[in-house]
């Protein structure tokens, strides 16, 4: 189950997610927003963060006009790593050495193609679980104590 969650901004690009998703076959749960009304990313991105950091998603997606400010509400739940994608490289690296369980993206930096392409990466890499890596999530998560 992916949670995902965007502000107007970042609507349109969400919307090509959810099709792309089920056509994968893949369960989401959209936390909002709904509409391209001007709405506060807070909000959303929050919800989306909640439902990965207490289990009942596995994975997150929230979107912006930057994914800047929904990245760093997302950030701000305990438990989650949360990193701006801008092209499938990133998204590679960012769940082989981070574990990242959220994925956000900019609406307005990436096209449609662009975004299934991260959105894919992401979704289909695992953690590499090397020692290195489990150690600097792990210091990471002290942090959040």
């Amino acid at each position: 189950m992916i949670a995902l969650g965007s502000d107007h901004g970042g609507f349109d690009i969400k919307q090509v997610v959810i099709e792309h998703l089920k056509e994968r076959g893949i369960e989401y749960k959209d936390f909002g927003t709904y509409d391209k009304n001007s709405c506060d990313y807070p909000i959303f991105g929050k919800a989306a963060a909640e439902a990965v950091a207490n289990g009942e998603c596995e994975k997150g997606i929230v979107i912006c006009t930057t994914g800047i400010g929904i990245s760093i509400v997302a950030n701000k739940v305990k438990g989650i790593r949360c990193a701006l994608c801008s092209e499938p490289h990133s998204a590679r690296l960012t769940r082989e050495h981070n574990d990242a369980n959220v994925l956000a993206m900019g609406g307005a930096l990436i096209g449609p193609d662009m975004a299934i392409d991260i959105v894919d990466t992401f979704l289909d890499t695992e953690f590499s679980g090397l020692e290195k890596h489990v150690r600097r999530i792990g210091e990471i998560s002290d942090i959040e104590k």
